[in-house]
């Protein structure tokens, strides 16, 4: 089974773009901190690519900024390309499937106009299974309702 689910921080604001056959990619990076600390270390961070498609990919350029405070379930992807210097260079993404803001509404831009989130997220390439409401607080479509109350993450911890 190939399934992800993180939460953090994104470390720049999403790259949105179009393929030739109109389909919407989005691309960003989020820094999700690690669980142990060594002795006399800071905590570290790992950085993670993120990759969404259709109109997931268009309501995430939307309403997230660098900083934003992210929950994605995905799945893991690697693949390789050939460099401009001739040598292979390999990537890993984490597509995702399902995700969930955690700031709160009021540090994120408001919608134009009508519920932003009443459009499917189901136009991906793969037929993935996500929530036609994402900012839904319905623990039964909370791919994170075991994992506890929401975690506060202070300015201060941020690795960016």
């Amino acid at each position: 089974m190939n399934k992800v689910f993180l939460v953090g921080r994104l470390t720049r604001d999403p790259e949105l773009r179009y393929t030739a056959s109109n389909l919407a990619t989005m691309r960003c990076a989020i820094a999700v901190d690690r669980q142990f600390v060594r002795e006399g270390e800071e905590r570290g961070a790992d950085f993670i690519n993120i990759v969404a498609f259709g109109n997931r990919a268009e309501t995430m350029k939307k309403f997230l900024t660098k900083g934003s405070q992210i929950a994605i379930d995905g799945r893991i992807q690697t693949g390789s390309y050939d460099g401009a210097d001739g040598k292979k260079v390999y990537t890993t993404d984490v597509i995702v499937e399902n995700f969930q803001f955690l700031d709160s509404k009021g540090s994120r831009p408001q919608a134009d106009s009508g519920n932003e989130f009443s459009e499917g997220f189901n136009d991906t390439p793969s037929s993935y299974s996500t929530p036609s409401n994402a900012s839904t607080s319905d623990s039964s479509s909370d791919p994170f309702a075991d994992f506890g109350a929401k975690i506060e993450v202070a300015d201060s911890e941020l690795p960016f």
